[in-house]
């Protein structure tokens, strides 16, 4: 379980990075008026949706064996959770599907326009989201501790 909780942790500075790569070149696109191409702009947003769907399918994995997340709220309740158990069972897991959600439909939702600035909305709104998203429930007293 270690190894797990291990490659979850520093999978997500990778994630990170290129889920903001994946962004900051959608809004650099849209802004620019650039042509969307299929050798750099599809590549960094399809990497970025990948790495996302691997980091929630080892979260989901986590969630089910670790101490701190489905066994926590067995044995605690949800009413017995502190907050720092409480961003770790519920808001963190919950909040990080939901960005997933959410990049995946961005990534839909490109695929179905014809216009370059539409394509770079799409991923520049739906990333985004998922970005501030993952961001806002990220436990990072653990990470910095």
């Amino acid at each position: 379980m270690e190894i797990i909780k291990n490659l979850h942790s520093y999978l997500a500075y990778i994630v990170l990075a290129i889920l903001i790569l994946a962004f900051v070149n959608a809004l650099l696109g849209l802004l620019g008026k650039r042509e969307f191409t299929m050798h750099k702009d599809l590549r960094v947003s399809l990497f970025a949706l990948i790495l996302t769907h691997i980091q929630l399918l080892i979260g989901l994995i986590l969630f089910f064996v670790s101490a701190n997340g489905l066994k926590a709220i067995q044995a605690l309740g949800m009413g017995g959770l502190n907050s720092a158990a409480r961003l770790l069972a519920v808001e963190h897991p919950f909040i990080n599907i939901l960005a997933v959600a959410l990049i995946t439909i961005g990534w839909s939702k490109h695929k179905k326009k014809e216009a370059s600035s539409a394509k770079f909305k799409s991923i520049t709104i739906f990333y985004g989201l998922g970005l501030l998203f993952i961001l806002s429930r990220i436990p990072w007293g653990q990470w910095f501790s």
